[in-house]
Formats: structure tokens, sequence, C-alpha cells
């Protein structure tokens, strides 16, 4: 019996090519005002060719999935897969993809590069360091809170209160340690002890930012914006008065360049930003997706975590921001997973259990209602598995058939996009009748902002309503007082249920969302909604990915997935 491939013996197998040929499949001509080499298989597109290049008609294509368990549901996976698909099909598709968190990749999840047979390559470097862009946005957070505590010491001209900074420092792994932590203990007469807290660096500001902003000038002037902290007579102070926004752009200079690769199948692939779903927006930055919608017919993107999180902020924030819409949706499920969603073990998935399927398929069915909520089209993706049987096959089909849903059985993990022609076929017949001035944000802008929290509850979570308590409302009443009203909401919560209790699987209902904390973040134009116990620094597990990964004897890299 043939022993079965890791992600990384495939990727290490595989057919890569000179980053320069995949370039020229998608006409970027070998011409160094298009592109930076970053090696052989990685380049940086210049800020200069993206501006060269023309708008034009195409077709952005999200992928989300169910809400997601421990056995993982491979949105990352289906969306390399899928953008194989379409390529195979003759159509010209580009995947845009989040860059993975060195907190994950050495802690629970491990990478983010897709699995099996759809991967993006190189896959070590991918997970490791790249381009180095998430260091650059790390250096560039801490060297504004470095800013702000070297401000206090020398005088203090704008009367900052060093008990009300808002702005934490950040790293990008998992360190729960660094959740809080107290400063400037070194006896120097104009030190200013105070107590600070880290969070990972894909839950910054800057980080979302970065996304957010269609050229570098804008993200320049966002930077500017962000409210590091309040005076002691409570005006608050920004970057720009600190005159942060010049030296932090700087940083930033080259990082904000998209990133590109290539999948195994050679077909292009753009990775560049990547905050978390579940503590941020959850997607990939603006440009990057900008940039393919000028290059490509289809792009195919992704949003984190499940559609309640990554797909709602996907909509809400990200197509807000950019004036930009999908059109159409493809929903990821694993049998496995909604099994889980129906009550069993993860031990008990491998055997065909109908009734755990179809006490599990209201999860499903609760996303597809979701979606279509945004007046956007949607096909399911069935994520296949070896241990997946006909009966349990059939089941996801039939139920889907009653709300005249689409479902793709897809093995592109072992067949790469050979395994997704049905998908991409669907997909381009879904592109084609595809009615963009259907589509609708849950609410809008002039919406309080309590009324936003509210509807995003009662109509993706089913929630009865929300609980604030006074210190909250006191928040709330500040943000709209200084005029922040107007931003869209950012909900932080566990990724693990549509309630704020990761216990509760399947589609409960009748629940109530609890609000811990609204945060002002005024640069990336949005209000963090903190709800639930979710930490924007997460801790490593009992047994982390870390203790696997080394360097063998050749030097290779294992234990990385």
């Amino acid at each position: 019996m043939n022993k079965i491939k890791s992600d990384i013996e495939i990727a290490r197998a595989a057919n890569i090519k000179p980053i320069k040929e995949i370039l020229k499949k998608s006409n970027i001509s070998d011409d160094p005002l298009n592109f930076s080499p970053m090696g052989r298989h990685i380049a940086k597109l210049n800020l200069e060719y993206i501006d060269s290049l023309k708008e034009k008609e195409s077709n952005l294509i999200l992928v989300t999935a169910i809400t997601p368990t421990p056995v993982g549901e491979g949105k990352t996976t289906t969306a390399v897969g899928l953008n194989d698909g379409l390529n195979t099909i003759g159509k010209k598709s580009i995947v845009c993809l989040r860059e993975p968190s060195l907190g994950p990749s050495f802690g629970i999840k491990g990478g983010a590069a897709g699995g099996g047979y759809a991967q993006v390559i190189p896959m070590e470097q991918i997970n490791l360091h790249f381009t180095g862009d998430f260091h650059a946005i790390t250096s560039a957070h801490n060297l504004l809170s470095a800013l702000i505590d070297n401000h206090i010491y020398w005088g203090n001209k704008l009367n900052i209160d060093p008990d009300n900074i808002v702005w934490k420092r950040v790293i990008d792994l998992n360190d729960r340690a660094l959740r809080k932590i107290e400063i400037n203990l070194e006896k120097l007469k104009a030190n200013t002890p105070r107590s600070d807290s880290f969070d990972i660096t894909v839950a910054s500001e800057v980080m979302a930012i970065f996304c957010l902003s269609n050229t570098i000038q804008e993200l320049g002037e966002k930077i500017g914006n962000i409210t590091v902290a309040y005076s002691k007579d409570k005006k608050p102070i920004y970057a720009k008065d600190l005159k942060a926004q010049g030296p932090m752009t700087v940083l930033l200079k080259e990082a904000v360049r998209p990133n590109v690769v290539q999948t195994l199948e050679n077909n292009l692939a753009i990775i560049h930003g990547g905050p978390f779903a579940n503590i941020s927006h959850g997607c990939n930055s603006i440009l990057a997706t900008k940039t393919a919608l000028k290059l490509s017919e289809y792009v195919v993107t992704e949003a984190g975590f499940g559609a309640d999180l990554g797909a709602e902020k996907f909509l809400d924030i990200k197509c807000r921001k950019a004036g930009i819409q999908p059109s159409c949706v493809v929903l990821v499920a694993t049998i496995r997973a909604l099994k889980m969603h129906g009550g069993l073990d993860k031990e008990d998935l491998k055997d065909e259990n109908t009734d755990a399927l179809k006490k599990g398929l209201p999860n499903l069915e609760r996303h597809i209602e979701n979606i279509k909520k945004f007046g956007l089209d949607v096909v399911v993706a069935i994520n296949h598995f070896t241990t997946d049987t006909e009966n349990e096959i059939k089941i996801i089909q039939d139920h889907c058939s009653k709300f005249g849903i689409r479902v793709s059985l897809c093995t592109h993990w072992a067949n790469g996009g050979k395994g997704t022609k049905d998908l991409a076929n669907n997909v381009v017949e879904l592109c084609k009748k595809s009615e963009k001035r259907k589509f609708k944000y849950l609410y809008n802008d002039e919406t309080p902002i309590l009324e936003k929290i509210e509807i995003i509850a009662k109509e993706i979570y089913k929630a009865k309503g929300i609980e604030v308590n006074e210190k909250t409302k006191e928040q709330v009443y500040k943000i709209e007082k200084a005029g922040f009203g107007k931003f869209p909401v950012c909900i932080a919560k566990t990724q693990y249920s549509f309630s704020t209790d990761p216990k509760l699987k399947g589609a409960p209902s009748g629940h109530t969302l609890s609000v811990r904390e609204v945060r002002l973040s005024s640069g990336a134009e949005f209000l963090v909604v903190v709800c639930g116990s979710i930490m924007t620094m997460p801790g490593l597990p009992r047994e982390p990915a870390a203790d696997n990964i080394k360097l063998n004897k050749k030097g290779e890299i294992e234990g990385l997935f």
C-alpha cells in the first residue's frame, strides 16, 4: 500500500517554475518596472505597474465555510483547488489569499497554504517568514508604541494620560504571558511605570489598515488617524500628533506591494496581508484583490473562519471600503464537520452516521440563508474525504436541492484542479447570471452603532438580542459623539459557534450576544465589538505544533503542515 504523502512532501516534489514564467502567463512581462523578484519563486508587484493597469469587468468569487470544527473544513485548500479548476476548464483565474501567521503555524492550526494537491508554493517560505510583511507590520506597530512612551519620557507636551493609553504592543506569536505586562520599571527619574499588553500582530490596527488601503498614500493617512491615547483632559491623541505616520509608512513601503507565487499547477496566486476573522476583518488586502481583478477574468478569494464571521465582514467591511462585490459565493462544507455539528465526537467521525449528519445540516442551512441576505447566489462545495459515503453525500445534495442550491463534490486534495471541474463549471454558470444590482449590505452607514450590532446578532447569529453593560454603552456614546458612528462594526467572538459559547455547535438560536467592549479603530475606520470571552492574544495548546517542527540532517524542514 502506497504511503499517503504529507503536504510538505507534495510541495517539495512539485514542478515549481521560475516566478517570471508564471507572471508571463498573466501577461506580466519580465520588466524590472513590473515586479521585483524575491528569490527564484516569489516576487513583489510594483505599485507603479499596478497603477498602470486598466480596470475591467471581472468576476470575484468569495470562498467561505460552515462554522469551523477541530477537524477543519479546508477553505484555503478549496480556494486554491477552485482556482486551478477554473484554469483547467480554460478560464483565466487568479487566487488571492491571506498570508499565514506564525501564531497558528507554531500553535494548533498549522500553516495556511492549502493542502494535498491544492497548495500554493513555496509552501515552507509562505508559512514562515515569507517576504517579511508581518515583521514590517509588527515593527511599524511597535514603533508607534515606542514613540508614545518616548513622548511621555521627554516631557509629555501632549499631556497624554499614562492610564488612558489604548495602543497596545504586538508580536506574531501566541504568547499568553504577554496579555498583561508592567513597563517602564527601570528607576529613571523621567520613567512613568504603567500597565500594558500585547496583541497578536494579525489583530493589529496597522494590519487592518494595511489590508483596507487602496494606495500607499491612503495607508499613511489612515495610520495618522489611529487613536493611540487620551489626554488628561479626555481629548483623543492620534498617531499624527506624534508624527508617527511618516516613519511607520516608510517601514511598510515594501510590504504594501502584493506578493505573487504559484499553485502546484503553476497558476498565479497573490498572497498579501492576513488579519484574523475572529478578532479582525479576516480578508486579504484590497490592493491585492483589485490587482487580480485587473489581471484576470475570475478572482478567487477567501474570508476567514465561517461565513458568520469572515463572509459577513468581507461583505459589510471590505466590499464597502473597496467598492467591490462578489459575483457568487462558494460555501465549503465537510461531511465530518457536519457530523460534529450533529453531536458526534472527533473519534467517531470515520464511520457512516446519517442521523448525526442530518442533525448537523441546520448549520449548513443557516450559512446559506445568511449569504442570501446579501443578495448573493451560493454553491456548496463538499470537500471530500475518503471516509465519506455515498449515502452521506446524497443526503447533503438532496437537502440543498430543496433550496435550489447546487452542490459540487470536490476531490482537489487528491486530484488538484481536475477534482474541482464541476465546482468551477457551477461557479461560471452562477457568474453568468449574477445580478450585481441585487447585492446589499446588512446595515447602512447611518444606522446607530448598537443597532448595527443587534442587526448582526439577530440576522446572522439568530440571537434574541444583545446584552450591553453601562460601561460599554458609555464607550458607544463617546464614539458616536466624536463623529465615528458611521463606521461599520467588526464583531470579535469565538469562531466555533454562532453564539459566544464555543461548545454550542449546530445552529443555536435564542441566545444573547454579550458585548464586553467596543473599541474604536479610527485609522482602519471600523469598530471592534468584543463579545464573550474572545482574546486578542491567543495562547499555545498543551501540545503545540512547534513541538514537531525541526530541521532534519539534510537541512530540510520537518513537521510543518
